[in-house]
């Protein structure tokens, strides 16, 4: 695995397919592998290579033990561009990733020729600071919640209420959030959730220029979409598109529509 250095820290990244480049950034303590199953296939066979990589104190990368903040995300995002690129990038964010793509736009603007932001917020509601003061405090409890018992927890968290009501579905994703939850911790995931709690950056957000879709998830619990609206409506000629049946994991949920949504738009000439 390739790695790219930044702040002294290497980052992991992968490299898939050929043609215009798109930098795959992932949410809270998640891998660049959770793109495989879905989301590079569908930009691979569209015609374009894609990267994607692990933030910094996600294994195998260092820095889990350092304070690092959304800026020196959005820094080493801008490194793997400038590494893997001669010229700009087209960038795919998720949550925690789209705030940190959100940044990048304001600092390395010229780094960026399209985004798509999924579930993309530009503040953190009281619901959002709550989870993440309850989520906080779980992890620096050093408590392990029961696999069954957090894949439960998760199901109703991050899944829409479509695929709650279909028992094949379900069992399949129960399984998989079972697997996860009996995983050791994720190193980097105590810095990553306190970045979360954003103040609010809607004013900022009004002097990006790279041209910009957001989309939401008609179900998500955790970005609710009036969220993910509001970065779209702060960005000027951002478009917004809602995904309907999607929970927080949208684009694992119902990768169909996700992936057809991106794909249009980062296949578009002109703005």
């Amino acid at each position: 695995m390739p790695v790219v250095r930044n702040d002294g820290i290497s980052l992991a990244y992968d490299e898939y397919g050929a043609g215009e480049p798109v930098v795959m950034v992932t949410g809270t303590g998640a891998p660049g592998r959770v793109w495989r199953a879905h989301q590079v296939p569908a930009l691979t066979a569209a015609g374009y290579r894609v990267i994607t990589f692990d933030h910094r104190g996600i294994p195998p990368n260092g820095g889990a033990g350092r304070p690092f903040t959304l800026d020196d995300m959005a820094a080493d995002l801008a490194a793997l561009i400038t590494h893997v690129s001669p010229g700009s990038c087209h960038v795919v964010g998720f949550s925690l990733g789209s705030v940190v793509v959100q940044e990048l736009l304001l600092a390395r603007p010229e780094l960026v020729r399209r985004a798509v932001l999924l579930a993309a917020v530009g503040r953190a509601d009281p619901l959002i600071r709550a989870m993440v003061a309850a989520e906080t405090d779980l992890y620096d409890s050093g408590a392990a919640l029961p696999p069954r018992y957090a894949a439960y927890v998760q199901a109703l968290q991050y899944l829409s209420g479509e695929t709650l009501g279909d028992p094949e579905r379900l069992r399949g994703w129960l399984d998989v959030f079972e697997m996860t939850a009996a995983a050791s911790p994720v190193p980097g995931m105590r810095g990553q959730l306190e970045l979360q709690v954003i103040e609010d950056r809607r004013p900022a957000y009004r002097s990006i220029s790279c041209p910009c879709l957001v989309i939401g998830f008609a179900d998500d619990r955790i970005v609710r979409p009036y969220l993910a609206e509001e970065v779209a409506a702060c960005i000027p000629g951002c478009r917004y598109t809602e995904i309907p049946g999607c929970g927080h994991f949208g684009y694992l949920e119902k990768p169909g529509p996700v992936n057809s949504a991106i794909i249009g738009f980062l296949t578009e000439t002109g703005r």
